[in-house]
């Protein structure tokens, strides 16, 4: 796994392209200069757990993720309720994966439970390194996400996680492109490491983007997603999903969908049939009052960068969101944060900006659509708090170079329990 370490910084130094200076919505805001890669070596022993990151996993349960260059180390998790204090430990499972002269580390996947909400556990990973601890999300309201897609790891990412470590938070949904690896892969280790102190604390619920597609046919065989996938096991399985690429989740009252914006959508595919039972099935109002979707490719955008990429998924599957009344979709792959209202119908937000190395998408169209309420080019991240049943809030943040400015905020009601949206349907069914 450190094969290329040693070549690391001089090929980001001339593959990666120079960060565009944004358009912003307030023009008293001028954005700081360009900002550079920012790398993190591992430093610590082949047996020493790195890459950290702890995500949901069916009910009551938890996943942590560790690699290890030391391939004979165990896939397990000791954990407990007290600092240094483990009273129980899960065996979990392991994989790894070559691409091109690049061999992973040995990837583990400890799914631990049952736990309980609200609750902090102390843990260690295979039986060696610092003891790690995580908060699990609270079984009811409030509930609070935080929200960046298109993160990367340059400056600004840094500058993006170190604002979202300044208010708590319950869960992290990031809408695609992940690390930027684009085939070097260890770009995808060095990620982990970035992530690590806010990843191990907090569970982080990912979708894909274009940039995890990651095809190789010339030398391998064309497998997509293979870093992705082996890195960032999310509960498929546990919502009756076939594909790593799109999944299901509770926390507290709030149904997540994580679409995949890059496996088949049409209304014959798996994807679509999968979409369709869950909410279905898993659309309960007394018990999930809130749906909120994620998925990488927007299908609502009045920015002129990746126009129109989104919209044959749109035409396929937004008839089975927009039935069953949800709340909020939100999306990355433009660099940009745009809001669209729909005083009855889902609140779509782009939010791409979390720190990316190709820069921000600052040309918009003119004149603006109506249901654009918000937009602007500049790095940043939000966070919906659910307050309640009824109640919610979102505000989008603007990265500064010393703190975090709230740009664009928004309450607004669950569309099920709307008076005003209940009595548009009432009419439109008559």
């Amino acid at each position: 796994m450190k094969i290329f370490d040693l070549f690391l910084s001089f090929s980001i130094f001339f593959l990666s392209p120079f960060v565009s200076q944004a358009y912003n919505h307030d023009s008293n805001y001028t954005r700081p200069p360009p900002r550079a890669d920012f790398i993190v070596s591992h430093g610590h022993p082949n047996f020493y757990p790195q890459q950290v990151h702890v995500s949901l996993a069916g009910k009551d349960h938890m996943r942590v993720t560790y690699i290890t260059d030391d391939m004979n180390v165990a896939s397990m998790v000791e954990y407990g309720k007290s600092p240094k204090k483990y009273d129980r430990k899960t065996i979990g499972e392991s994989t790894s994966y070559r691409s091109f002269f690049y061999s992973s580390g040995k990837i583990h996947h400890v799914k631990i439970g049952p736990l309980q909400p609200s609750t902090t556990y102390y843990y260690r990973c295979g039986g060696h390194g610092k003891e790690f601890s995580f908060r699990t999300p609270p079984s009811t309201f409030p509930v609070e996400f935080a929200v960046a897609g298109d993160l990367g790891q340059t400056e600004w990412t840094v500058k993006t996680l170190d604002q979202i470590t300044k208010r708590d938070f319950d869960v992290f949904l990031l809408p695609g492109d992940l690390s930027y690896a684009d085939n070097h892969q260890p770009l995808w280790d060095s990620f982990g490491r970035l992530l690590e102190n806010l990843a191990s604390t907090r569970p982080w619920m990912v979708t894909e983007g274009n940039h995890e597609i990651e095809s190789a046919r010339i030398i391998e065989e064309h497998i997509s997603f293979k870093a992705y996938n082996a890195r960032w096991l999310m509960p498929h399985a546990e919502s009756l999903s076939h594909s790593n690429l799109y999944y299901s989740f509770d926390a507290a009252s709030v149904h997540i969908v994580m679409i995949g914006s890059y496996t088949q959508y049409d209304s014959h595919s798996e994807q679509y049939r999968w979409l369709r039972e869950d909410l279905r099935k898993e659309i309960d109002r007394k018990r999930t009052p809130w749906l909120v979707a994620v998925m990488h490719t927007p299908w609502y955008s009045t920015n002129k960068a990746h126009e129109g990429e989104g919209e044959k998924m749109r035409k396929a599957m937004e008839g089975l969101l927009y039935r069953a009344q949800a709340d909020v979709v939100f999306a990355g792959h433009i660099h940009t944060y745009e809001r669209f209202a729909d005083p009855c119908g889902p609140m779509h937000i782009t939010i791409g900006d979390g720190g990316n190395r190709e820069g921000l998408a600052y040309t918009f169209h003119n004149p603006r659509s109506p249901l654009s309420a918000f937009r602007e080019s500049s790095f940043g991240h939000g966070r919906l708090r659910v307050i309640d049943k009824k109640r919610a809030h979102w505000s989008w943040h603007r990265n500064n170079d010393n703190f975090s400015v709230i740009a664009d905020e928004v309450w607004f009601e669950s569309t099920s329990s709307s008076a005003h949206c209940i009595l548009n349907r009432f009419r439109n069914e008559l």
